[in-house]
């Protein structure tokens, strides 16, 4: 596979991810979600998916304000959507790029 390939799948991979993790933490609400359970979630989708692949993506979405991150003693992350992140959810707000939200198409 050519670089460029390889680049693009990987790009998709992680908006995928992303998207994925953003519609758990929506679904779990109003209780957060340990980033283990999130990961078991993932690996439905992507088999190979690690737990610092999570770690990795969830931080992106803490640095879009869209996830807050707790993080304990014993180093568990448990996540909660901010209300940004539940609108992007919930389709009443834009979403910029690098998450793989689907669109909304009419019938």
């Amino acid at each position: 596979m050519s670089d460029n390939v390889e680049f693009t799948l990987a790009r998709v991979r992680r908006e995928r991810i992303r998207w994925y993790l953003l519609q758990s933490i929506y679904v779990s609400r109003p209780l957060s979600m340990f980033s283990e359970s999130l990961l078991a979630i993932i690996q439905a989708e992507y088999s190979d998916a690690t737990h610092q692949e999570i770690r990795r993506e969830l931080d992106y979405l803490e640095e879009r304000e869209l996830v807050q991150i707790k993080r304990d003693a014993i180093d568990r992350w448990s996540c909660e959507l901010t209300r940004h992140g539940v609108d992007v959810v919930e389709y009443t707000i834009d979403c910029e790029p690098g998450i793989a939200r689907p669109r909304i198409t009419r019938a």
